[in-house]
């Protein structure tokens, strides 16, 4: 009996996020290898904690006349390949990295990194950019905290941020199922569900910190999130948005994965961050001598 339900369970949790048991083992995200060379490449870097994990990740070739970098935290599992769309449809005056977050796919250590924070700062590494250059830091999901935990920690590398879909603890039907199942098979999961299973149990007791860092942030930021999402409810992002006076677009039939359903929705979400970020900084009073004048 354990061997049909463990096929049971492994069948739930790949066909709740919609994605396959490979990087090409699917019919919904097109990933890198469906685009023409020079189109995004894959990277490695290290992590800006003392371990300085290996960290794999795609991003855009480097252009010229890219003055903003946008920077996404990925979901759990954290699988940056799904990204291959968006970085695909990627204006070319943008630049974009998608990195495996620590303890999935390409990326070290092995086992699950628990910490949300240690997380944040081992992503840091990624919001390295030219002079000049600002950064757009979105979060998805399950990455939406640990983006506002780098925000919080990194203000004066990023510059503005998006939440896409994100999982700060509600868990709509699809979510409940899944991290059931999960929790009940977790020993003979493989290794990026498992870990998945660990951070999100995780996670709850490391909120209190990320409301507070979510309370503390001064850059511009925009919440986005499908009215048909089934694993985090619209809801929870309309009081989250709510509660802290921030903009909130809601994407008709849209899914948990904007990022395969609805590009040119996110793509505009993360303009209209840009655009209120760019707008701040025209609205600044000017400089006095190396102080800012503040009103």
């Amino acid at each position: 009996m354990r061997g049909p339900l463990l096929s049971i369970c492994t069948v739930l949790l790949l066909s709740a996020c919609a994605i396959g048991t490979a990087e090409d083992d699917n019919d919904r995200f097109p990933t890198s290898s469906a685009y023409p060379p020079g189109t995004m490449e894959r990277i490695e870097l290290n992590a800006a904690v003392p371990e300085a994990w290996r960290l794999s990740a795609l991003q855009t070739p480097q252009r010229a006349e890219a003055d903003w970098k946008v920077v996404i935290v990925t979901g759990t599992p954290s699988w940056s390949e799904y990204w291959a769309p968006v970085i695909a449809a990627l204006p070319d005056n943008r630049e974009i990295i998608v990195a495996d977050r620590p303890g999935f796919r390409g990326s070290e250590p092995q086992e699950a990194v628990r910490d949300l924070a240690k997380q944040a700062d081992a992503l840091a590494a990624t919001l390295e950019t030219r002079p000049g250059q600002r950064v757009l830091l979105v979060g998805q999901s399950f990455g939406a905290p640990v983006a506002t935990l780098m925000a919080a920690r990194y203000p004066e590398r990023v510059h503005a941020v998006v939440l896409m879909s994100p999982f700060f603890g509600d868990r709509g039907p699809t979510a409940r199922r899944m991290i059931g199942a999960g929790r009940l098979f977790h020993t003979v999961l493989p290794r990026d569900m498992r870990n998945s299973i660990s951070e999100v149990v995780a996670q709850t007791d490391q909120l209190p910190v990320v409301w507070e860092a979510l309370r503390g942030l001064d850059q511009p930021l925009v919440f986005v999130h499908g009215d048909d999402d089934t694993f985090v409810p619209l809801a929870a992002s309309q009081r989250i948005a709510a509660a802290y006076g921030h903009t909130l677009i809601t994407v008709p039939d849209g899914d948990h994965f904007l990022n395969a359903c609805c590009v040119p929705a996110l793509m505009a979400a993360f303009e209209r961050a840009i655009a209120e970020a760019e707008n701040r900084a025209a609205a600044a009073p000017p400089l006095e001598g190396n102080m800012a004048v503040r009103q």
